[in-house]
């Protein structure tokens, strides 16, 4: 029997990608993104130990597909930074990566081209070198980490990551998040459960030993501390979990295994009944829930683009109508920068009096 018929008997061929130390020297961390990073990484820190009164709000589109409408769209939140700075910090939504529950497009790493191309050392590319140019506008990036060797490439650009519903029961995920640089918010279940997302956080506390890459794209044996800032993220499951009676049982629940109630919640998917009209109505309920003397909530996310809805992806690339999602559907630009002034106007003096009470 030769060894064609016992080995890779599935795979077709093998490329040899770039490696993460080759990418970082082609498109290097400057200054002015470095100073971003690590200055987002300090205030989400701070936020979660209860130093800074600011609630956090990761906002931007549900996908990356069009560099062109992702610069315009972080120019925009950019100037909205400087207006609710005082009362919301923004972390503009980065997700270059989507899980599929059956087939379709896995984001701009894997297939930047959208033809199924997958060029996915081109993806690469060009996600680090959107992030370098974000981070040295002055905005934080907030990504979702999906696949366990990409952090690799492009983790020391990001200021705060996600760990999605569908994986945060995984365990390769929980080993990798132990050992993520920045604070890491883990998603209750599809279903709604939160057990997944508070063992998560338990887990990745602690130090792992696990299988990974280094920088010269070597397996290695990697070995973690732990991270000390995992947090749970709401989104709903059968049922929207964002309303006062969810949050204090998420509240109890992490009391009862010595977490802290830090909570960021998801004002898209289940909690807007998938409905991404009714994202500002969530984030208004969150900002009542403040006013009425909650201590738990640092946070919320909001699926945000140019323009509303969404678009499947065409056959002809150029008829793509720009800044729509081409991934679950979003808000638009005016009702974004309307629901977070409007939070930051309504939050303004109750959010330093929060802080002093902890």
């Amino acid at each position: 029997m030769s060894e064609n018929e016992i080995h890779n008997v599935n795979v077709i061929s093998q490329d040899v990608l770039i490696t993460p130390r080759e990418l970082k020297a082609r498109l290097p961390v400057s200054d002015s993104a470095e100073k971003t990073i690590l200055s987002g990484r300090k205030v989400v820190e701070d936020i979660l130990d209860g130093k800074d009164h600011r609630l956090i709000v990761v906002v931007g589109p549900c996908s990356i597909h069009d560099v062109k409408a992702a610069k315009a769209y972080a120019e925009k939140l950019a100037e909205l930074s400087k207006k609710v700075g005082d009362t919301l910090y923004l972390v503009m939504r980065v997700y270059f990566e989507k899980p599929r529950t059956t087939v379709g497009w896995k984001g701009l790493i894997n297939d930047p081209r959208m033809d199924d191309s997958f060029h996915i050392e081109e993806g690469l590319e060009v996600a680090r070198e959107l992030l370098l140019w974000i981070n040295e506008l002055g905005l934080p990036a907030a990504t979702e980490a999906l696949d366990p060797i990409s952090p690799q490439y492009l983790s020391d650009l990001i200021s705060w990551s996600a760990i999605g519903a569908r994986t945060t029961e995984s365990q390769t995920h929980r080993e990798m998040s132990s050992g993520l640089s920045m604070p890491v918010g883990f998603k209750n279940g599809t279903d709604g459960g939160l057990e997944v997302a508070i063992n998560a956080m338990q887990s990745v506390s602690q130090p792992h030993s696990f299988l990974g890459i280094n920088r010269q794209g070597q397996c290695v044996v990697i070995r973690t501390r732990g991270n000390k800032y995992g947090h749970v993220v709401l989104r709903g499951g059968k049922q929207p979990n964002y309303d006062s009676v969810n949050i204090a049982l998420c509240e109890k629940r992490l009391e009862a295994v010595g977490e802290r109630s830090n909570i960021i919640v998801d004002c898209s998917h289940a909690n807007s009944n998938k409905d991404p009209s009714l994202q500002p109505l969530v984030a208004d309920n969150i900002a009542n829930q403040v006013l009425e003397g909650n201590q738990s909530i640092v946070g919320m996310m909001l699926e945000s683009n140019i323009e509303a809805g969404n678009q499947k992806i065409p056959a002809n690339l150029e008829d793509l109508k720009y800044g729509v999602s081409v991934t679950d559907g979003c808000i638009d630009w005016q009702t974004t920068e309307k629901t977070l002034i409007d939070m930051a106007d309504k939050l303004r003096e109750t959010l330093p009096k929060r802080l002093s009470s902890k």
